[in-house]
């Protein structure tokens, strides 16, 4: 038996994956603790198949740049690894952009500027330098989808909220992304609902955002606080034992 297939071994690399998987997702999510990305975040999630379609689109985009950073990591001095980033990066984009364009022609329509401006999203040259360029392809690979889902999932219930809210309707238009047989996905709310203008326009963008971060950072808390109570009841009962 290798040191690879050792169960220790595999052990250990599950916990080192999980321990990605559990920090892209939510406690270093890039749209609710880096607060990076947010430019195409609140302009383009004004409903679900904008959210998924933009989601998507970055996570391949992170999910290739961090593999060839990776790759070539030994390779590329400190003074020139940025330029060479940047260029990766904006090649990711470009084959993304092209590919949209040819397959889903009228999501890219409507994704517009928003999709070459993947380029500009701190986020994905962030984990480029922060974490591709330091590990090895493996890491970099699950880092990229774990990092790029925890976006994209921010992405898809921004855009849930503010298109049931404002829109009264739910996966409406998600033709353009799953072709006709997903006409049917749309879901309305009663027509006694009285849909919130607000929340489709800028000003709701930023609103719900915020809300979506105050509950993360209201759910550490709790968390921390028991935590904290937790370890005050060891602390008071270890004396007596």
């Amino acid at each position: 038996m290798t040191e690879l297939t050792q169960p220790s071994f595999l052990k250990m690399k599950l916990a080192e994956y999980q321990k990605i998987a559990e920090s892209g997702l939510w406690s270093n999510n890039q749209a609710l603790v880096a607060l990076l990305g947010l430019c195409p975040l609140l302009a383009v999630t004004n409903n679900t198949v904008n959210g998924i379609g933009l989601g998507l689109a970055t996570m391949a985009v992170l999910l290739v740049s961090n593999v060839l950073v990776s790759l070539i990591r030994d390779y590329v001095s400190d003074e020139i690894r940025i330029p060479v980033f940047i260029a990766i990066i904006a090649s990711a984009v470009t084959i993304i952009d092209l590919l949209m364009n040819a397959y889903l022609h009228t999501l890219h329509g409507i994704l517009g500027i928003f999709i070459p401006l993947i380029v500009t999203n701190c986020a994905i040259l962030g984990r480029a330098e922060a974490y591709a360029s330091k590990n090895p392809v493996d890491k970099a690979i699950v880092d990229a989808l774990f990092m790029g889902l925890g976006f994209a999932l921010i992405l898809v219930l921004l855009g849930a909220v503010r298109e049931l809210i404002g829109n009264g309707t739910l996966f409406d238009q998600m033709d353009l992304m799953f072709g006709e047989g997903a006409k049917n996905m749309t879901f309305y709310l009663s027509e006694d609902f009285h849909p919130v203008l607000l929340a489709i326009l800028p000003p709701g963008a930023f609103i719900a955002l915020g809300l979506f971060v105050a509950a993360k950072n209201a759910i550490e808390l709790r968390k921390a606080e028991k935590k904290q109570n937790a370890l005050g009841i060891q602390v008071a009962v270890n004396p007596i034992k």
